[in-house]
């Protein structure tokens, strides 16, 4: 990885992990890094026994355990930016944010219109205006949907240091 590249990562992935703290006191508890699916369920108006929550919160509970190697229930951003990357995302973090997606697609089609993307990336703690801007950057095309496989290769990118369009205006 280039220098150029790391600082590129390291930047990114300081505001993922400030967007997953979500009371703000610089660690990421297990009930910080989970809260995200309940917002997410709550958004959704989805039933605790929806096949898609229970996915959802299989994969986050698995996300969590990986990234809290040491069991200790919280996470500094030492310990995250040393753990997460391409790899990580590959075969770990693909799978929880996937999951949410799935989660938030209300006709199960594999993309998510302004809305349903709207109603993940608040639940994800983004603010309104950087979610509408980061949709807006994801939709290359004008069609007004965001895929799946665009949406996580967006993600990817921006932890790893690559351009991120999307990224980059949600943080």
């Amino acid at each position: 990885m280039s220098r150029t590249t790391a600082t590129a990562a390291t930047a990114a992935r300081e505001r993922v992990f400030a967007m997953m703290d979500a009371d703000g006191d610089q660690v990421i508890t297990r009930h910080d890094y989970l809260s995200r699916i309940d917002r997410t369920v709550l958004a959704t108006g989805r039933a605790e026994d929806d096949p898609l929550v229970v996915a959802a919160r299989t994969e986050g509970i698995k996300a969590w355990s990986a990234m809290d190697a040491n069991d200790d229930g919280k996470l500094t951003f030492d310990e995250y930016n040393a753990w997460v990357g391409a790899d990580k995302f590959d075969n770990i973090c693909r799978f929880a944010l996937g999951a949410l997606f799935d989660l938030t697609d209300a006709d199960s089609d594999g993309a998510l219109d302004k809305a349903e993307f709207m109603a993940l990336r608040t639940a994800l703690n983004n603010s309104a205006g950087n979610a509408a801007a980061a949709f807006d950057a994801l939709d290359a095309d004008g069609d007004g949907r965001i895929s799946r496989d665009a949406y996580l290769a967006s993600i990817r990118a921006y932890i790893v240091g690559d351009s991120s369009p999307m990224g980059e205006a949600l943080y």
